[in-house]
């Protein structure tokens, strides 16, 4: 169990080692501290390998940058506000 989250450095490291794991054929570990937008590009990765392509990799490393900046975070909360709304919405119709 983590007792705190990862740096940003521990994110990189950890980002990479991934990235190598998918894509030479291994799978990916638990408990990176990666969130879920990049962990998904990882595994889209693993899923084409051996077809691995440069736009598979970006996409991966373009999660990790969002990740980094916090915008995955920003895009997640914004939908389940959305869809709060859209169910307190349906609620008040009913």
């Amino acid at each position: 169990m983590r007792s705190r989250y990862p740096t940003d450095d521990e994110l990189r490291r950890n980002f990479e080692a991934e990235l190598t794991s998918v894509t030479t054929g291994g799978g990916l570990r638990s408990e990176t501290g990666l969130d879920m937008e990049t962990d998904a590009a990882l595994i889209a990765i693993a899923r084409a390998y051996p077809a691995v392509t440069d736009d598979l990799v970006a996409a991966a490393r373009a999660a990790f940058a969002g990740q980094l900046d916090g915008s995955n975070a920003d895009a997640r909360q914004a939908d389940l506000e959305r869809l709060i709304a859209e169910h307190n919405a349906r609620k008040r119709n009913q």
